[in-house]
């Protein structure tokens, strides 16, 4: 009968104590094979991402000061040449007429394409972000036991515990946040 409870105690003991070190290993980190992340909320909140938004609104800001700059010169070249047109020979003036018109296309084509790639470096961001802050990702996925990241736009229903977006955000504020600079520019 001694033996019995001695074992009863020892086995007990064992199931008590195996849980509290997995727990205390583990303390605050969830233990899930699938986890979700928010990955528009992860580029837009983090200080990377934040930071990647503002450069990306500079240069548009630039760009689109450049281009009234370039119509503010084109309007004056083209106030030029109405009021040189009575004064000028019909010849001349076409000449004139027509270089002013390959210049302002050549201008808007330009502009156009500056436009156009700006866009598509906006677009790729995402993308460009994710590819600098895996590591990070994968980091907690293997802290937390995940095996698979869903984002979390394709889960209908969730426990909240499972979302390590709030975590990622901190970790990647950890390492890129203040100056840090970009990769891969």
């Amino acid at each position: 009968m001694k033996t019995g409870r001695a074992i009863l105690a020892a086995a007990l003991f064992c199931l008590g104590s195996a849980p509290t070190l997995a727990v205390s290993q583990n303390v605050g980190i969830l233990q899930s094979e699938i986890l979700v992340v928010d990955p528009e909320r992860l580029f837009e909140d983090s200080d990377l991402g934040r930071k990647m938004l503002s450069e990306y609104q500079a240069e548009r800001e630039t760009l689109a000061a450049e281009n009234q700059e370039l119509a503010a010169e084109l309007e004056a070249e083209e106030q030029r040449l109405t009021d040189i047109r009575a004064e000028t020979s019909p010849e001349d003036f076409r000449e004139q007429a027509d270089a002013f018109d390959a210049r302002v296309q050549q201008i808007r084509a330009d502009s156009e394409r500056r436009v156009r790639d700006l866009e598509r470096k906006r677009e790729r961001m995402p993308v460009e972000f994710l590819n600098q802050v895996d590591e990070i990702i994968l980091d907690i996925m293997r802290a937390s036991g995940g095996v698979v990241l869903m984002d979390q736009r394709s889960v209908i229903l969730r426990a909240e515990a499972v979302d390590i977006t709030d975590r990622a955000i901190a970790r990647i504020n950890q390492e890129f946040g203040g100056d840090a600079d970009l990769q891969d520019e």
